[in-house]
Order: C-alpha cells, then sequence, then structure tokens
C-alpha cells in the first residue's frame, strides 16, 4: 500500500508553487513522482507538423512533482500530514499521524 494515491488532496511543500493545495491525478511509483491538477505547470514549445495535424506554439503542460515535495492533506487540521498504516478489522489503512483519523474511509 502506498502512502499517497491518486484522488488524495496533497499540499506542496516546497518549490514554486509552495502552499498549494491540488488532487493528484496520477503517480508514478517506479520514479517516486505525482502529477497534481494544476500544479507545477510549465510551458513547452512545440514545432509544428502538418502531417500529424499538430499546430505549433507554446503550450502549458503539467509537470511530475517528487513524493518528497508534497505531503497528504489533513482537513480536520487545515495542514499537511505525515501518513501512517495500521490494522482496522484485519483491514491495512492508511491514518493521519497528528490525530490517527483514518484516511481510507
Amino acid at each position: 500500500m502506498r502512502r499517497i494515491k491518486k484522488g488524495d488532496e496533497v499540499i506542496v511543500l516546497t518549490g514554486k508553487d509552495k502552499g498549494q493545495r491540488g488532487t493528484v491525478s496520477r503517480v508514478l511509483f517506479e520514479k517516486d513522482r505525482v502529477f497534481v491538477d494544476g500544479i507545477n505547470m510549465v510551458k513547452k514549445h512545440t514545432k509544428a507538423n502538418p502531417n500529424a495535424g499538430v499546430a505549433g506554439g507554446i503550450i502549458d503542460k503539467e509537470m511530475s512533482i517528487h513524493l518528497s515535495n508534497v505531503a497528504i492533506y489533513n482537513s480536520e487540521t487545515g495542514k499537511g500530514d505525515r501518513v501512517g498504516f495500521k490494522l482496522d478489522d484485519g483491514k491495512k489503512v492508511r491514518y493521519f499521524k497528528s490525530n490517527g483519523a483514518n484516511i481510507d474511509v
């Protein structure tokens, strides 16, 4: 089981988007990176390809963030929080370390 999953609300801890919140749209476990909606947007210059029907120009693209630079958002405390694991009725569940509330309900 992973600490951060697709659909989790996270807060950015470092970088140009520090303090912003967003929802995880994709997780790359082999590289320890996550894509967060609307966070870490960059401008990419694309070359036109008329054969493929691609217009050239500058597009905004979402880039990944390393897992160590995000924390799962705890709505009860209003801050980023660490995640722990415990057994609850024979199932492994994630919980917030600060107040012990279960994340997976």
